[in-house]
């Protein structure tokens, strides 16, 4: 993510523009984690209490969600994809408790969702 100097518009003002930009072009999809406040704020230069007041802004406009220590992810722009990302974020968390691999867990999806239709 980078920011525009010659952009009139205030640093925080921009950075939400690019991530709510992100996610209506598919370049920061719904679940994607956004950088922790401070590193991106040394990333761009940035104080952190900028970036800070960013990420409330979008947070309170829907565009992320703040999970505690877990971090600040993208959401979904219809709510249907929200909550399938919320299932598939369970699904994966179970997963791993089971120890399954990535790849036959999947498989194991794809054949489940073969039969529904």
């Amino acid at each position: 993510m980078s920011l525009d100097a010659g952009d009139d518009r205030p640093p925080s003002e921009q950075l939400r523009h690019r991530v709510q930009q992100g996610r209506a072009d598919g370049t920061l999809p719904a679940g994607t984690r956004l950088p922790p406040v401070r590193r991106l704020a040394e990333a761009l230069g940035l104080a952190a209490g900028t970036v800070a007041k960013a990420y409330r802004e979008l947070e309170a406009a829907g565009v992320i969600e703040t999970r505690g220590r877990r971090g600040s992810f993208v959401r979904a722009a219809d709510r249907t994809e929200d909550l399938a990302v919320q299932a598939a974020r369970r699904f994966a968390d179970e997963i791993a408790d089971l120890g399954i691999p990535a790849e036959h867990a999947l498989e194991l999806v794809a054949a489940q969702l073969g039969r529904s239709r």
